[in-house]
């Protein structure tokens, strides 16, 4: 059994339950306590020394990173098409880890930090960060039903939580008519898994 170390609010951690309920990719659920520092156990930290969520473990493979399980996850036991065979795809799909890493995480990632959370991270840069991504994601999807290949891949799972999560970090969607049509047809995915706020 595949086992997630995971936190129900944490938007890096639905992607991967997202992930494994569209592919049918059964998963154990390991709830941590962040509240009460259940990461910084030592048991935790035996496993992670970077004391975070997510965290799979699987038949011995150890993985950190929500993009690094997100791959692992679609190449080993999801249907074809979650991540393809083909360099070139591949490196499609990269591309938006890497926005989701960098754009998205201090963009409407770190927004809803500050105001669902309390983070004192900068709101004020993370709208300003989130008008400059959001709308190339909206022309991007402006032509196209998913973020590459015409499909649902690893992209889209790793870009939706914290894009259908922006209004929790006061960041509206509504100039977005592509964005809300994406999260709409993701939603009417079979196996869509929902969160809170979502």
């Amino acid at each position: 059994m595949i086992h997630l170390y995971d936190v129900e609010l944490s938007g890096n951690c639905y992607k991967v339950r997202l992930l494994a309920a569209l592919a049918g990719i059964p998963l154990a659920l390991c709830p941590v306590d962040l509240a009460a520092g259940e990461q910084l156990s030592e048991p935790f930290r035996a496993m992670n020394p970077w004391r975070q969520v997510p965290l799979l473990v699987d038949d011995g493979l150890v993985l950190r990173d929500s993009h690094a399980i997100l791959v692992y996850l679609a190449a080993r036991h999801a249907p074809a098409g979650w991540w393809p065979a083909d360099a070139a795809s591949q490196a499609r799909i990269v591309q938006w880890l890497s926005t989701s890493a960098g754009e998205i995480q201090h963009g409407p990632a770190s927004a809803r930090l500050v105001e669902k959370f309390g983070y004192q991270l900068d709101h004020a840069e993370a709208v300003r960060r989130s008008a400059v991504v959001l709308p190339l994601i909206d022309d991007h999807l402006a032509s196209r039903d998913w973020l590459e290949l015409d499909r649902p891949t690893v992209a889209d799972c790793a870009l939706f939580p914290y894009i259908a999560w922006a209004p929790e970090g006061r960041i509206g969607l509504e100039p977005y008519p592509a964005i809300r049509a994406w999260i709409d047809r993701i939603k009417a995915l079979p196996g869509f898994l929902t969160a809170p706020g979502i």
